[in-house]
């Protein structure tokens, strides 16, 4: 399988291009020679409008601190979901969080949001949220080289609940019929008795925004506040799921219900 690398760059078949730092090191850790081929993509495609294609490209130089390399064809490929789904979460602690987003990418999240709640273990702010943020981004760009995927998930800047759901409110504030299909589905998922399945709320097309709690999950009056911004409760069955496992059910129920 030919390696894949994202670079954040014009890539113009026949042009030559020196690999951003990070990727030429993760060229020169696989050990890659002059001559061998790999795959570049941007997110970008072929003369730079938004695109899910990648190039054919082939190592020109390995030098010891640059890496350059020679563009070849490119290909459109679609390996996206056919509807964007948005994850808004309360950050599980430790490690947790760089699971899901790896995870979450790999299942066609369109971005993630990470949010601190009042049950919130994870708190971070400033240069702390800085570093994270950073990190997080590295976690999506190597689950998307993995994968397949060619359109790197927009993880978010952290927020809290509130402040993020006020500037949910302004984004609803004035939706007309015309509109509706950008702003899309907002579902909360809750314990709450009474709820409506997931598989129900999902039935319909158009953009998804799930909202999850961290570990102990949203207070009651968050969630009050969620479904007053627009958020409908729905349930994903009769178990407590874990703060990471929860959003990575309802993108598996998506996904296979596409491949169905």
């Amino acid at each position: 399988m030919t390696a894949r690398f994202h670079a954040d760059l014009a890539l113009v078949p026949g042009s030559s291009v020196s690999l951003p730092d990070q990727t030429a090191r993760h060229v020169q850790v696989l050990r890659l020679q002059p001559g061998d081929h790999i795959t570049l993509f941007n997110g970008a495609g072929e003369g730079g409008g938004i695109g899910e294609g990648e190039f054919d490209a082939t190592i020109e130089h390995m030098g010891r601190s640059d890496v350059r390399a020679m563009v070849g064809a490119y290909t459109a490929t679609r390996r996206e979901t056919d509807r964007a789904v948005h994850l808004a979460l309360g950050m599980p602690a430790n490690e947790r969080m760089d699971w899901l987003i790896e995870k979450a990418t790999e299942l066609g999240a369109a971005s993630i949001q990470p949010l601190m709640s009042e049950r919130s273990v994870l708190r971070i702010k400033g240069e702390r949220a800085d570093k994270k943020l950073a990190h997080w981004r590295g976690v999506a760009v190597a689950a998307c080289e993995q994968c397949g995927r060619n359109r790197l998930p927009a993880i978010r800047e952290v927020m809290g609940l509130g402040d993020w759901l006020k500037a949910q409110a302004g984004q609803t504030a004035g939706v007309t019929q015309d509109s509706a299909e950008a702003v899309g589905t907002r579902l909360l998922l809750s314990l709450q008795a009474g709820t409506r399945p997931l598989a129900q709320a999902v039935a319909n097309t158009g953009a998804l925004t799930f909202l999850s709690g961290p570990e102990g999950g949203l207070s009651p009056a968050e969630e009050a506040a969620a479904i007053a911004c627009g958020f409908v409760p729905v349930t994903l069955g009769p178990r407590v799921l874990r703060a990471e496992t929860a959003p990575l059910a309802c993108l598996s129920l998506l996904m296979l219900a596409s491949a169905l």
